[in-house]
């Protein structure tokens, strides 16, 4: 079974009929719906198309709703682009009317840039692919150098080197499509260019004041969010290290060792995190991936992130179900590997809490004893997460009653939930129950080994205080 899960964009792409269902079926555990692109009716309307195939299929797939942030953009030019050269001086104009760019001066969206600048400063345009650097501030006016040029076309988005900007990670435009997200049912929201946790926990009141439980993603791509990394995780459901924006603002090159320092210290915080940007870009044109895309994608499996994310392949790639089939394949194959399975996860560390103490422990008979699975009674999830953190190739299945939990499961790494209520079941009758549901689905079979974990207080959070441990097809249960 495939541990590393899979996130798909929707988009254009997937509104051809019969894709959702393949893209399913090829094994997405998460759909994106992106508010940076379409229109809140586009959003709902596949949304509702999503629900409608899982409810057919008896299913149940996590929907996260990604917040396009301050996202700082040029403005337009009257003749749609210009050409840049080394050497010419070019005016960034927050006054100049949105539509009246030319190859002398433009306007841009974040009215506050000539603030967040200084001489000297080097600004970033269209993913790097243009560098200018400031040469001087004059009110609304910023006067710079083209340092590398090329054609730049409208709306094109532009980076402080180094970071910087001040702008509030949460927008107006943010506050209403985070209000039509909690309406349309969205169980993650991912909250763009967060740099402190300031940032997620203005996010998480938005979502409280709107009914919603729904988990938080902090995506990591300002210079900033990679200082205020142990707080921004602290304060987060999961993060997503999002690299096409953080690329320019710390440098391509100082990209691998951030990625993996952040898979790292998320696993050792106990959140989940989610490797995005670029990841099949090929795919959008071509049915095989570069080799480099492999690597790229093995690599962040091997370092142990929850999920990896697909964008542009899926939302508005030739090839959404090919590309799926082809991540799948490379995660499933890397995870054959040894080092995939090999944890030391908190091993010399004091648990504070009881249900963590319990999660461990499981894991650890788990790994020693051979067992062939786990099984969670779980009310939200939080002892499934905790367990995944422990690298092995042991599945580990949440037993929950709630839909809502179930997707926001299909996030963690090797956790598969699985729709149960223990509340109208008797305690010894749950576990011959749930030995009968793997068994059905192939998991497990005489003889086998399982552990089940579970709370004396049936349907109550937190309340994991119990680990037993069953052989298949015996009536002896030895309890720990």
């Amino acid at each position: 079974m495939r541990r590393t899960k899979i996130i798909a964009t929707v988009g254009p792409a997937t509104d051809k009929p019969g894709v959702i269902e393949k893209l399913i079926h090829a094994g997405v555990d998460l759909f994106r719906i992106n508010y940076s692109h379409q229109t809140h009716e586009d959003h709902e309307r596949r949304v509702k198309q999503i629900r409608d195939i899982c409810a057919r299929e008896k299913i149940e797939i996590g929907i996260i709703a990604d917040l396009q942030g301050p996202k700082i953009r040029l403005e337009r030019f009257s003749s749609g682009k210009v050409i840049l050269h080394e050497g010419d001086i070019f005016t960034i104009d927050t006054s100049l009317d949105k539509n009246a760019g030319d190859s002398d001066r433009v306007g841009v969206t974040y009215k506050d840039l000539p603030e967040d600048v200084k001489k000297d400063d080097t600004l970033l345009v269209d993913d790097g692919r243009i560098v200018l650097r400031v040469t001087g501030i004059s009110g609304n006016k910023i006067c710079c150098k083209v340092i590398i040029g090329g054609e730049l076309s409208n709306n094109k988005g532009i980076n402080l080197q180094g970071g910087g900007l001040s702008a509030d990670a949460i927008t107006e435009k943010d506050r209403v499509d985070l209000a039509h997200g909690v309406k349309i049912g969205a169980d993650y929201f991912a909250v763009s260019f967060v740099r402190q946790a300031g940032d997620v926990m203005h996010a998480k009141k938005l979502i409280a004041e709107h009914g919603s439980n729904a988990g938080i993603i902090a995506k990591c791509e300002r210079a900033e969010s990679i200082d205020n990394a142990e707080e921004i995780i602290e304060a987060s459901d999961a993060i997503m290290i999002a690299r096409g924006d953080l690329g320019v603002e710390i440098g391509d090159a100082a990209l691998p060792p951030v990625q993996k320092r952040l898979i790292k210290l998320a696993r050792e915080m106990d959140r989940a995190v989610i490797t995005a940007t670029q990841m099949m870009e090929s795919m959008i044109d071509h049915q095989i991936p570069l080799r480099a895309e492999v690597f790229d994608v093995a690599n962040a499996v091997f370092d142990g992130t929850d999920a990896v994310m697909l964008s542009a392949e899926t939302s508005i790639g030739l090839f959404p179900e090919k590309v799926v089939e082809a991540m799948a394949r490379i995660c499933e194959e890397t995870e054959k590997q040894r080092a995939t399975r090999v944890s030391d996860h908190r091993i010399n560390q004091r648990f504070e809490d009881i249900d963590e103490a319990i999660a461990m422990s499981s894991m650890y008979a788990a790994n020693h004893i051979g067992a062939k699975a786990i099984a969670a009674l779980t009310e939200t999830g939080s002892t499934c997460l905790w367990m995944s953190r422990i690298s092995s190739g042991i599945p580990i299945f949440a037993f929950t009653r709630h839909t809502s939990a179930m997707r926001k499961i299909r996030l963690f790494r090797g956790v598969y939930p699985i729709l149960f209520d223990i509340t109208h079941t008797d305690p010894l009758e749950a576990n011959k129950e749930i030995i009968d549901t793997l068994t059905e689905m192939n998991v497990v079979s005489d003889g086998d080994i399982i552990i089940i974990t579970k709370g004396d207080l049936r349907g109550h959070r937190g309340g994991t205080n119990n680990m037993k441990i069953l052989r298949v097809g015996q009536s002896v249960e030895h309890t720990l």
